[in-house]
């Protein structure tokens, strides 16, 4: 049975990012972490990701179900990081097909789903860029603006406009 670890806070990171990072180790330790674009929480209070094309990160779970997934606005640069236990759904677990179904209904027919990553939390902890600690009177506002000269967003909606524009 799933404990209820995720705060409503951590809910709303995991609802509002656009990808995540799962981290997985393999038996002998090696790490690999890799980006994940179609995952959510479920009413369980476990995260289910899909695996589009994660060979990798499968076998690692297989080997060794300690995770670790992150979900940052990288514009605030606030997130969490969530420790828990994986388990990988396939066509036949008794939970596959509703957790199959609450992904489809999330992400459409967009990718096609080859198994089922669920994460059972155990721990949540928060992540906060260093800069709020290096300059206390910070604020997410401040973060923001930076975040958004840092990352050219402005640049990069004058392409998509130009774009747009030739009908592209």
């Amino acid at each position: 049975m799933s404990r209820r670890v995720i705060t409503d806070d951590c809910a709303r990171y995991i609802e509002s990012s656009v990808l995540c990072w799962l981290a997985t180790a393999s038996e002998d330790g090696f790490p690999n972490v890799s980006p994940k674009e179609a995952f959510l929480l479920n009413e369980k209070g476990r995260i289910l990701v899909a695996n589009i094309a994660s060979p990798q990160t499968v076998r690692n779970i297989q080997e060794n179900r300690k995770v670790c997934v992150s979900f940052v606005n990288a514009f605030v640069q606030k997130g969490y990081k969530v420790r828990g236990e994986a388990a990988i759904l396939t066509i036949g677990d008794a939970d596959y097909a509703e957790a199959y179904a609450s992904l489809r209904s999330f992400i459409g027919d967009a990718f096609k789903i080859i198994s089922i990553i669920e994460i059972d939390p155990v721990l949540i902890e928060s992540i906060i860029a260093p800069s709020y600690r290096l300059f206390p009177d910070s604020t997410e506002l401040d973060r923001i603006k930076e975040s958004l000269k840092t990352y050219r967003v402005g640049e990069f909606q004058e392409q998509v406009m130009k774009s747009v524009r030739k009908g592209n």
